[in-house]
C-alpha cells in the first residue's frame, strides 16, 4: 500500500480545543505547534503568497496566539503598513507578539468571535487576504461549505495550509515524541491527519463562482489551498 494512499476523512475532537488557554498542557502544545509548523513549512508558503499579492489588510481565522501569522509576516517582508486581525474563539495573543508585529510595520489586533458569526456579520469588513493554518480540518463538509462561502464574501484572496491526509503524514504524526512534543500535540496530530484533505476536496466545497482555485500536496505532510478572483 502506498504511503500516499487516501483514507476516508474523519473529523474528531482535538484535545487542545477542549483545554483552557492557560492550561500548562495547552501552553506546551502551542509551543510544540510552532515547531511543527516550522517543519511543515506552512509559514514560508503563506509568506510567499502574501509577498506576491502585497495586501494591506490581512485576517487569520482560527489564529490562536497569532504566532503563525507573525512568522508568515516575517517571511512576506512587505515593507509597508499592514493591518492584521487575528480571529479566534479563544485568542491568546500576548503583548510581546503584538510588539513583534509592530516591529515589522504590522498593526495587529485580536477578536474573540465564533468564525461563522464573524464571517456572516455585516459589520465585518472585507480583507485583502484571509489566511487559515491547520484550521479547516476541524469542520465537517457541510460546515466547511458554509465557512468557505463566508470567506469568499470577505476576502479578495484566501490561502489555507492543512494536514495532508495520507499514511505518510500519519506516520510522521506518530514520530513527534522524538522531538519532545507532549501528549496533547501527539494525539491532535494524528486526529488532524485523519481529518485532513486530498486533491480537489476543498475545491469541490468552494461554492463561489468566478474564482480561480489551486489545491494540492505541499511537501510530504501539508496540503495547500488557494482561491482568488480571476
Amino acid at each position: 500500500m502506498s504511503l500516499f494512499t487516501a483514507m476516508a476523512r474523519r473529523v474528531e475532537p482535538e484535545w487542545l480545543d477542549c483545554l483552557p488557554p492557560q492550561d500548562p498542557r495547552a501552553r506546551r502544545s502551542r509551543e510544540d505547534l510552532v515547531r511543527v509548523n516550522g517543519l511543515m513549512g506552512n509559514a514560508a508558503r503563506v509568506g510567499a503568497s502574501l509577498r506576491q499579492i502585497r495586501p494591506r489588510t490581512v485576517a487569520e481565522i482560527g489564529g490562536g496566539s497569532g504566532r503563525f501569522l507573525l512568522a508568515a509576516a516575517r517571511r512576506a517582508r512587505l515593507g509597508e503598513p499592514v493591518a492584521a486581525t487575528i480571529m479566534d474563539r479563544e485568542p491568546c495573543v500576548d503583548a510581546a507578539t503584538v510588539a513583534r508585529f509592530e516591529a515589522l510595520g504590522w498593526r495587529a489586533e485580536s477578536q474573540r468571535r465564533d468564525v461563522f458569526e464573524w464571517l456572516e456579520d455585516p459589520a465585518t469588513p472585507a480583507f485583502d487576504a484571509i489566511v487559515a493554518n491547520l484550521f479547516l480540518h476541524h469542520f465537517d463538509d457541510a460546515s466547511l461549505e458554509r465557512l468557505l462561502a463566508g470567506v469568499a464574501s470577505r476576502a479578495r484572496f484566501f490561502i489555507a495550509c492543512e494536514p495532508r491526509r495520507s499514511l505518510l503524514a500519519l506516520g510522521g504524526a506518530r514520530t513527534l515524541r522524538f522531538i519532545g512534543c507532549n501528549d496533547v500535540t501527539r494525539h491532535d496530530a494524528a486526529v488532524s491527519v485523519r481529518a485532513g484533505f486530498r486533491d480537489g476536496e476543498l475545491t469541490r466545497l468552494w461554492g463561489a463562482s468566478g474564482w480561480r482555485t489551486s489545491e494540492g500536496r505541499a511537501g510530504p505532510f501539508a496540503h495547500r489551498f488557494i482561491a482568488c478572483p480571476p
